[in-house]
């Protein structure tokens, strides 16, 4: 029996987890379905860390974003930003200044809804329902032409969304892609699971995520730095979410799964 709800778009299958909403269930949302809280759970018991790792991969997305407007970036594409919660994008730069501008990007249908409501009375960020692998098409859409000076530095945000390409995807091409299209002073902020420290935790992992409509492909810590090539890396390089530029936000490297995905932000020169 499907779900009774008053904020389900047309044509999105409950019974089919999708990572946009077992990550939604991790960080304690309420946007998702019995599938997905039940293989949510399975991923809670390969790697009882999940809901730090998720945390912890949120709170390298806002100290990213702060660094960038730092740096003097104010607008923003953030690809693969899932469904809304607390500490989006457009929240955290109108922090430090309340005209920056954000275009969403992602392909699940769920996150997509939820991001026009949530911005359908704000002209300084949008929503485009865009797969990450097609960086022509993102550039290219009207509503990323239509908010974002593509010829100003652009902060790209790529957080938690490309262990989701496959080795045929060639994801460090897709980067390149992206890249290219970039104005030069502009900034990547990326993170990516690995498996490096504990595989058979992320090898159950993955096995878990086979049954979603988003299989997972973590990397080594090479393959990731990869992803940076053309860019050049900030301090302190690429290294777990906790140990990107720590502050006192009560998530330390001692976090359970501090170690479990890989962020660092590259500058393009």
């Amino acid at each position: 029996m499907t779900e009774q709800t008053d904020w389900l778009p047309r044509g999105v299958d409950e019974e089919v987890p999708s990572a946009a909403r077992i990550y939604d269930y991790l960080l304690g949302g309420a946007h998702n379905f019995a599938a997905d809280r039940r293989l949510g759970e399975k991923f809670l018991a390969a790697l009882p860390s999940a809901r730090h790792v998720a945390r912890l991969n949120r709170a390298f997305l806002r100290r990213a974003v702060l660094t960038l407007e730092g740096a003097g970036i104010r607008q923003f594409l953030d690809i693969g930003s899932g469904i809304p919660t607390v500490g989006n994008v457009h929240e955290i730069a109108r922090d430090v200044d309340e005209d920056s501008r954000v275009v969403y990007v992602d392909n699940e249908p769920l996150a997509v809804a939820h991001s026009e409501l949530l911005l359908r009375d704000d002209p300084n960020a949008t929503m485009l329902q865009a797969d990450l692998l097609d960086p022509e098409g993102v550039f290219g859409h009207p509503r990323t032409t239509g908010l974002l000076d593509l010829s100003r530095p652009i902060g790209l945000l790529m957080v938690g969304v490309l262990h989701f390409a496959t080795p045929e995807n060639d994801p460090a091409d897709v980067v390149r892609r992206y890249r290219e299209a970039l104005p030069s002073g502009s900034y990547l902020a990326l993170s990516h699971f690995t498996a490096d420290v504990r595989p058979r935790e992320m090898f159950e992992v993955a096995e878990v995520m086979r049954q979603s409509a988003d299989p997972i492909h973590p990397r080594s810590h090479a393959e990731i730095t990869e992803l940076f090539d053309g860019f050049e890396l900030l301090d302190p390089g690429v290294v777990g979410t906790a140990l990107w530029r720590p502050d006192d936000e009560g998530l330390h490297a001692e976090t359970p799964g501090a170690e479990q995905i890989y962020a660092g932000v590259g500058y393009k020169a």
